[in-house]
């Protein structure tokens, strides 16, 4: 049924597959294709040394092997465990795009930026723990480490599975399941093999099943919905400074746009469908404004303090050795500001977070607030909960985003998380299958009850 397969089919690693693919074209081997034929036009022009006709050093490169659209800590961390996972060095090219190039606006640098792990949900419990061993040992993390070699391979006929005389019948079973799910696998021969592949020798072999990869786009699930798979060539990347985008060819896009991903996805054509329908799913994430404030308070919490969030929705924290504090309070839903500005609403800390404050902490009814800024959550309307792993239907779109505001504490482990859905087709050190965009469609919250 198609529900099964949305929840467990995450399948082989697209990425090692996109990159096999191009490995033969031209963007791994891309630099010395272009430094061969600049040799070759050297050699029959008159003299001098090759120079460019114009610089080009500024524009994105015409190719990537992964596009992370969104230049946060998540999208950071996606690029650093792909690096960090990448079985040879420089094995995989990738581009982290990022629109706002000073951070001033961007959600990262804007947190509260504390970390808990007082989730309802383990998946965001271990998220946690893992980020905090992460950013513990970040030095032996961020070490150079030799990988023993191992290349990403792609098999553009398709994957072939082998069966003896005993387990033909568990094949057959495995396939009827398969095609249940909309797998495009068949059954063949050993005269069938023998045809198509002359040069396999054929001795102990009963059955075996192909997986192919079909020259059609067009497939129906098992409930008799019509879908349409697609994927995405190139992104447009505008360049700074002027009104021109510079196309980039790669493999896989990662969404990782924050706040703004929601409008990511529907440029790829995610939820552009029949309402009620898996290409009719919107990805729901917008953003949402939250205000962040400093103040100064000589009688506050000593350095032990941790993040206090209180029930009222207030939370705090300490923020450094002069007796300031950072925090907030998320607003009611019938209470949210414009999110199409950053302006911050003074009036809000006075009647909404200073009395529970005040009311928690008593030294704070005397407090001076000295700063306050405004910045986004990537909020996700569904069930607050973030959004990892690739898109069902739009098959080389992965997404890292959604975190409703806890993305920056949980971003080491989604990162690696993501990584790991692309190089080995599924979820390693922590199993994020319930945050699967599949969700939405089916209708199955994740549903975290600690949000701040």
């Amino acid at each position: 049924m198609i529900r099964r397969a949305l929840r467990l089919g995450l399948g082989p690693g697209l990425l090692g597959r996109g990159l096999g693919a191009h490995r033969e074209g031209s963007t791994l081997d891309w630099h010395g294709k272009v430094s061969e034929i600049k040799k070759k036009i050297q050699s029959v022009l008159p003299g001098g040394a090759w120079s460019p006709l114009c610089d080009t050093s500024h524009l994105p490169p015409e190719h990537s092997d992964v596009v992370i659209v969104g230049g946060g800590v998540l999208g950071l961390s996606v690029a650093y465990w792909l690096k960090r996972l990448e079985k040879r060095q420089g094995a995989i090219r990738v581009l982290v795009v990022e629109r706002d190039h000073t951070y001033s606006q961007a959600s990262t640098v804007l947190s509260v930026g504390g970390i808990r792990q007082q989730f309802s949900l383990p998946e965001n419990i271990q998220l946690s723990l893992f980020s905090v061993e992460f950013l513990r040992n970040i030095n032996e993390y961020l070490a150079v480490v030799d990988d023993p070699p191992l290349d990403l391979q792609f098999n553009p006929s398709g994957y072939l599975f082998l069966a003896s005389e005993e387990g033909a019948t568990i094949m057959e079973n495995n396939v009827k399941v398969q095609r249940q799910q909309g797998a495009k696998v068949c059954l063949m021969s050993p005269e069938q093999l023998r045809k198509k592949f002359p040069w396999m020798n054929m001795e102990g072999v009963a059955l075996a099943s192909y997986g192919f990869v079909s020259s059609s786009n067009h497939m129906e699930t098992a409930i008799g919905e019509k879908v349409t798979l697609k994927r995405i060539h190139e992104v447009h990347v505008k360049v700074d400074h002027s009104q021109e985008y510079q196309p980039v060819e790669c493999s896989i896009v990662v969404n990782a746009a924050g706040a703004w991903s929601g409008r990511i996805a529907e440029l790829a054509g995610i939820g552009k469908g029949p309402s009620g329908t898996l290409q009719g799913t919107k990805l729901p994430v917008e953003p949402r404004k939250r205000y962040v404030y400093l103040w100064h308070c000589p009688q506050g919490p000593g350095l032990e303090a941790p993040l206090v969030a209180d029930p009222s929705g207030a939370y705090f924290r300490r923020e450094g050795l002069g007796n300031n504090y950072l925090g907030g309070c998320s607003p009611a839903e019938e209470e949210e500001p414009d999110p199409g500005n950053l302006e911050v609403d003074h009036d809000f800390f006075q009647e909404k977070v200073w009395p529970h404050l005040a009311q928690r902490v008593p030294a704070f009814e005397t407090l001076k607030v000295r700063r306050a800024w405004a910045g986004y959550y990537d909020y996700n309307t569904f069930d607050q909960n973030g959004v990892v792993g690739p898109h069902p239907l739009v098959v080389n779109m992965y997404f890292a985003t959604g975190f409703s505001g806890h993305g920056l504490q949980q971003a080491p482990a989604v990162g690696r998380a993501v990584a790991e859905v692309m190089l080995e087709g599924h979820f390693q050190t922590i199993n994020l299958s319930p945050f699967l965009f599949s969700r939405f469609y089916l209708g199955e919250k994740a549903q975290e009850h600690c949000i701040i």
